[in-house]
């Protein structure tokens, strides 16, 4: 049986060397490298030519942006997992873009987390099971399928949404908002349903961190 080469990027050590003989434990699956930080990622994957590659996304940072992307660049047949507690929406949307195939909850079950593997290795695109049914995820899988764009343009906002946005990001309340457009409050109260809605966002405040994160235009 042809087994599923793993690289795992795990700063945690216990937990690291843990997932690895969990892995190895697998008939269909061998880890052939784990390491503790993203340094020398690419040489080494090069060595050890992994069919998977599983990352913590609490290492993520613009230099494994570059890796990631280097990496699909260079080695397009090895297929990147993200893994993290709850990955926000910013780490799915810059991992996807860098070329992430799908992404394992760290208290997912060990069926969940196998079975991530094997249906990535297979070509199935993984979500993190709490945003599958959200607007958000149509959107990733939209972009995953169709690969065009940036993931955050996907999302189609209206000019007064992202004038309400770039407000709510000033730190203005719904009353300052509808004074500053002369329109009523509770047609702010609307935009801003509408907005988290399409952004599957939950307060003003993940409002206001998306606008500086993406600085919608």
């Amino acid at each position: 049986m042809k087994k599923i080469r793993i690289f795992l990027v795990e700063d945690n050590r216990v937990l690291r060397e843990g997932i690895a003989t969990l892995l190895n434990g697998q008939p269909d699956m061998r880890v052939v490298g784990a390491i503790g930080s993203g340094n020398n990622v690419l040489n080494t994957i090069r060595k050890v030519k992994p069919d998977i590659k599983i990352l913590d996304l609490g290492l993520w940072s613009e230099r494994h942006r570059m890796v990631m992307e280097a990496l699909k660049r260079d080695f397009p047949e090895v297929k990147v997992i993200g893994m993290g507690l709850v990955p926000s929406q910013a780490d799915v949307i810059e991992s996807i873009e860098a070329g992430a195939a799908g992404f394992i909850m760290k208290d997912a079950t060990v069926k969940d987390f196998l079975g991530t593997i094997r249906s990535v290795y297979q070509g199935i695109k993984v979500l993190p099971p709490l945003l599958t049914g959200s607007l958000f995820s149509h959107v990733i899988e939209h972009t995953l399928n169709n690969g065009k764009g940036k993931l955050a343009n996907a999302v189609r906002m209206t000019k007064r949404e992202r004038e309400v946005i770039a407000i709510i990001a000033d730190g203005h309340s719904n009353k300052e908002i509808a004074q500053q457009l002369n329109i009523a409050t509770h047609t702010v109260k609307s935009h801003v349903h509408n907005i988290m809605e399409k952004l599957a966002l939950h307060s003003r405040l993940q409002i206001a961190t998306y606008s500086r994160d993406k600085e919608l235009e």
